[in-house]
C-alpha cells in the first residue's frame, strides 16, 4: 500500500474510532492525527448526525464529515450537500411512534429530538436492562438530546427509535416503500437494537462519491474503515476498504483488509499497515 501523502481516508465513528462505550481509544485519536501530519485529508463517515458529533471528535482536526448515513456532507467548513427527510413522512412517522409508545429521537444538524422516555427505552437493550446504571450510561451516550418531541420537523436527517418485539419492520418498509428506507442499525455492536427512518437514495457510498467529486480525486485515493454493514457502501465507493476485528463476517469478506478490534489499537494498527503513519 502506498504511504504517498494524500490519501483521503473516511472513518466510521461508532465500533471503528469510538468504542461502544463510546470511549476514543488515544491510540485512534493519535493515529488521526499523525496522518494528517504527513498530509492525508480525515473525514468523519457516520450515522451520526452534526449536532452528535461532540468536541472530542472535532479536537481531533478532522477536515470534514458525512453525517446522517450520507444525508450531509462538509469539508473544511463548507456544506457541501444536505438533503433532509420530506416533513410529511416525518409528521406521520412521529404520530405512528407516538401511538406504538416506541422511545425514538429525530436526527438534525440543529440537535437531537427525543421522546421523553428514550433513555429508558434505549437501556432496555444494554445488557441488565433497566437499570440506572444504564439509563444514566444512554443519558451519558447522548448528551444533547433534547426531549419532549412529540411532533414532527421540517430538517430531519432521519430517525432513529428502539425496536421493540411488536415492531414488524416488514411491514413498515411496506407502508413506507417509495416514501422511506428502513433499515435497522446497532448501539452495542451485538445485534439489531434501533429501527430507522432514512431517505431513499441516501446512503454512505453516494456520499463518498458526492465528496470525491467535490475533492477531485478518484476512488484509487480513497481509504474507508467500518464495522457495520451501513458501511458497505463506502466500502464499494473506496479504493481500499478496512473491517475493523469487531466487525460482523459479511463485512469483513467485503473489506480489501481486516483489523483488529477497536478496543485493540485496531484503527491505528490498520493505518501502519497501510503505511498511513510510521
Amino acid at each position: 500500500m502506498s504511504g504517498t501523502p494524500g490519501r483521503v481516508l473516511l472513518l466510521d465513528i461508532d465500533g471503528t474510532l469510538v468504542n461502544y462505550a463510546t470511549e476514543l481509544p488515544a491510540s485512534a485519536a493519535d493515529a488521526v492525527r499523525a496522518a494528517r501530519d504527513r498530509g492525508h485529508r480525515v473525514y468523519l463517515c457516520t450515522g451520526r448526525s452534526r449536532a452528535e458529533i461532540y468536541d472530542q471528535l472535532w479536537d481531533l482536526g478532522v477536515d470534514g464529515l458525512i453525517g446522517g448515513n450520507g444525508s450531509y456532507i462538509e469539508d473544511a467548513g463548507q456544506v457541501v450537500f444536505h438533503q433532509v427527510l420530506d416533513a410529511a413522512v416525518v409528521a406521520e412517522a412521529v404520530g405512528w411512534l407516538l401511538a406504538e409508545d416506541l422511545g425514538f429521537y429525530l436526527e438534525c444538524n440543529s440537535g437531537l429530538y427525543a421522546s421523553d422516555h428514550l433513555p429508558e427505552k434505549a437501556a432496555a437493550i444494554l445488557d441488565g436492562g433497566v437499570t440506572p446504571e444504564n439509563v444514566r450510561f444512554i443519558r451519558e451516550a447522548m448528551p444533547q438530546l433534547i426531549y419532549g418531541t412529540r411532533a414532527g420537523r421540517d430538517d430531519v436527517n432521519k430517525i432513529s427509535f428502539v425496536l421493540e418485539p411488536a415492531v414488524d419492520l416488514d411491514a413498515l418498509a411496506a407502508h413506507y416503500a417509495g416514501r422511506a428506507a428502513i433499515d435497522t442499525w446497532s448501539m452495542t455492536g451485538k445485534r439489531a437494537e434501533f429501527g430507522e427512518f432514512g431517505q431513499l437514495g441516501i446512503h454512505k457510498g453516494a456520499a463518498v462519491e458526492r465528496l470525491a467529486t467535490h475533492l477531485g480525486v478518484g476512488a484509487e485515493s480513497l481509504i474507508g474503515f467500518g464495522d457495520a454493514r451501513s458501511d458497505l457502501g463506502m466500502f464499494a465507493a473506496c479504493g481500499t476498504s478496512v473491517a475493523m476485528g469487531n466487525a460482523p463476517d459479511e463485512v469483513k469478506a467485503s473489506a480489501t483488509l481486516v483489523t483488529d478490534h477497536v478496543d485493540a489499537d485496531g484503527l491505528a494498527n490498520a493505518f501502519r499497515r497501510l503505511a498511513l503513519i510510521d
